[in-house]
């Protein structure tokens, strides 16, 4: 959201939703929900700032498994593979692959 409205500060309009690739359905089920019932009330304001954001159409949020949810290259441990293809899908790559290629 902040990177959005960098931009349009900036004077390039975003046309359309953003979207953001979560891998809770769970979230994703309570950001299109607009009722607050008995085992949501806890949720903290700043969620509710999401869900108005989904209803607005300003942000779209889509199911992206664990596996394959890129920011958890930088936010979690995990296996070389893993990592590896995470990073591969970043479009980050080694120094010295580049300079072999």
């Amino acid at each position: 959201m902040w990177m959005r409205r960098i931009l349009e500060k900036l004077g390039h309009k975003e046309k359309g939703s953003t979207t953001i690739m979560c891998d809770s359905s769970s979230a994703i089920k309570l950001s299109k929900n607009p009722v607050i019932h008995g085992r949501s009330k806890h949720i903290d304001v700043r969620f509710q700032f999401l869900r108005d954001l989904v209803k607005d159409g300003v942000i779209k949020m889509e199911f992206c498994s664990s596996k394959d949810q890129v920011a958890n290259v930088m936010t979690k441990p995990l296996k070389l593979e893993d990592f590896l293809r995470l990073r591969q899908m970043l479009g980050v790559c080694e120094v010295l692959d580049k300079l072999n290629t």
